[in-house]
């Protein structure tokens, strides 16, 4: 009997299956492992749909302005903490719902991003590219390095000291990418001398554009570029323009307590002793857990020793690198200049042992953004060089033939500057604003007051160790965002004085030694030369340990009797506060038992 036309087309399909080799045939894959595949990709785009559905029901419940506040503040925490969006789009959230959600008005929410603080922090930025666009922070580096010595321990010493000093007026990253290239060539030089190894696998094809793939690096690797990660993170605490995180404590702080304005100069004598100590400890942990400090006949110890051979060639780099820099510039000395007198504004605005300048001047508030954008005005006003002056006193054939451009370009600018950072610190702010407007802050620090049964040590520890734990896995900046405006209610509730507790919050926030996520530096160095994750949480116990206890017992040994006088009581501007406070909380409930 003839095969009907289906069973032909199925023995087709056989038949057809059969000639197609297996390698290329596609496997079949499970609805369950298809889901899995799913989630592994689109998982941010499902969280950004499921959050704010799910937490929907705060609102729901209870449809006050203090919860209206806490749907927004959550929604951001979680967006900040996994990075469903990039950080300065979740940092435009407020400009979207607060205004909608009646927490703050347009107007009120908008100002948020364009703060005193704000400006400080563009200032700070432009005049750091300055210095990096005439190279001076290499000049700097270099010439330190070469005083402090080139010693083993002198020269990790050096790096890290340099690195320290150049994170508090650049940003962290910055610093770090700076120093990193110079530790590379000493270790390559030390290596082509056969004084140590970068990588333990030695092989032609270890190294690639300076990243080895798949490839252990040596302990003395681990301990210079950690070393320089976590010198960048302490460091950029010795001044408040050294990092975001420091911004927004000073935005968030000057906005909710504008009687108690954080000035300059009280942060740097407060944080600068904190950070020398920090940065001498952890330099002493490095050296102790990766080059044999204190165990002479480890074997750390015997393999990391240089000689003066070895001293002599480290040194050798070192001036190579500085020679090559050529004599200092006009544009160099300029920015110099201009970068002191910037530091000197801050510092003598509003010292407090003497009448500031700012006082002097006029009776109008000026606050620390005016020196900062004058020098920014400067970098454009002042030329490069001053060859114009040979119009004047120079021979007509060495006369220039164009103009000189200033000790900047706006080109280098527009391109260097992390804008997202604007944002960031603004969302920040705006969150700070429409917790306290809306009576949020007060609300979540009215159930935290119940910390005052214990010992204000105890809770001073308890937060500056849940900031450090926080901040090893989301971004400094937003934790400090999130965590500083319930921490200033909280203290009101204790009567406490806010900067007891929020100042070591807030440099708690930049201590993230453990992973690569917490801080850029971090990021930075693991991926460049392949520092395994357990390599970094092992270097970075040291570090947590000594700033969690320097900055914990900085504020009642130190700060509360040099820096802040006055600091354990609860100052009058606070007293007032809470009153105030008390009578707009009453005044509903009268009228609302009057009618």
């Amino acid at each position: 009997m003839t095969e009907s036309y289906g069973t032909q087309a199925a023995h087709a399909n056989d038949n057809t299956k059969e000639a197609i080799p297996v390698s290329l045939r596609v496997p079949k894959i499970s609805c369950c492992s298809r889901f899995t595949q799913f989630l592994s990709i689109y998982w941010k785009s499902l969280l950004i749909v499921l959050t704010p559905i799910v937490l929907l029901p705060i609102i729901l419940l209870n449809d006050i302005p203090e919860h209206r506040c806490m749907y927004v503040t959550l929604l951001m925490t979680v967006y900040w903490c996994f990075e469903a969006l990039p950080l300065p789009v979740t940092s435009m959230l407020p400009l979207v719902l607060f205004p909608t959600l009646g927490i703050l008005d347009t107007d009120a929410t908008c100002k948020n991003y364009m703060k005193d603080a704000m400006l400080l922090f563009m200032g700070g930025m432009i005049i750091a590219l300055a210095i990096q666009y005439s190279n001076l922070h290499k000049r700097v580096a270099l010439k330190m390095i070469s005083i402090i010595g080139c010693s083993q321990r002198k020269l990790n010493f050096g790096l890290i000291a340099v690195t320290m000093f150049v994170s508090m007026w650049i940003s962290n990253i910055a610093a770090t990418a700076m120093i990193i290239p110079i530790v590379q060539a000493v270790l390559e030089e030390f290596e082509a001398q056969g004084l140590c190894k970068m990588y333990e696998d030695d092989s032609p094809h270890a190294k690639e554009e300076g990243v080895c793939a798949n490839k252990k690096p040596t302990k003395i690797t681990i301990c210079y570029y950690i070393g320089t990660a976590f010198a960048a993170s302490i460091g950029g605490c010795g001044s408040i323009i050294g990092t975001g995180t420091n911004l927004a404590f000073k935005g968030i702080y000057d906005s909710l307590f504008p009687d108690d304005e954080i000035s300059f100069v009280k942060w740097m004598i407060y944080n600068i002793p904190v950070m020398l100590i920090n940065t001498f400890f952890t330099w002493m942990y490095l050296q102790w857990y990766f080059m044999g400090m204190f165990r002479p006949n480890s074997k750390e110890a015997k393999q990391f020793q240089l000689g003066k051979d070895g001293e002599e060639v480290a040194r050798q780099v070192i001036i190579k690198r500085y020679n090559q820099l050529g004599p200092i510039t006009q544009q160099e000395i300029q920015v110099a200049l201009l970068f002191l007198l910037l530091i000197a504004s801050l510092i003598f605005r509003a010292p407090g042992f003497i009448t500031g300048w700012a006082k002097l001047i006029t009776k109008t508030k000026i606050g620390d953004a005016v020196p900062a954008m004058f020098v920014v005005i400067a970098l454009f006003v002042l030329p490069a060089n001053w060859n114009w002056l040979k119009f004047i006193i120079g021979r007509q054939e060495n006369l220039p033939k164009a103009a000189t451009p200033g000790l900047i370009s706006w080109k280098y600018i527009n391109s260097n500057i992390p804008w997202g950072l604007i944002f960031l610190l603004g969302g920040g702010f705006s969150l700070a604003k429409g917790s306290s407007e809306s009576g949020m802050s007060k609300m979540l620090g009215t159930h935290l007051s119940g910390l005052s049964n214990l010992p204000l040590w105890l809770v001073l520890l308890l937060v500056c160790l849940f900031s450090q734990i926080v901040t090893e896995f989301a971004q400094n900046t937003a934790v400090a965002n999130v965590i500083l405006p319930i921490l200033a209610e909280m203290a009101l509730q204790m009567r406490v004085h806010p900067l007891y507790i929020m100042l070591p919050a807030a440099v708690s926030c930049s201590m993230a030694f453990h992973t690569p996520v917490g801080t850029p530096p971090n990021a930075f160095v693991t991926g460049l030369a392949n520092i395994g994750n357990k390599d970094l949480a092992i270097a970075g116990i040291g570090p947590s340990l000594v700033s969690l206890f320097t900055i914990w017992l900085s504020m009642p040994m130190y700060a509360s009797l040099v820096v802040y006088p006055g600091l354990q009581g609860f100052p009058d501007w606070a007293v007032q506060m809470v009153a105030n406070k008390a009578v707009v909380d009453v005044v509903p409930i009268l009228n609302a038992t009057l009618h």
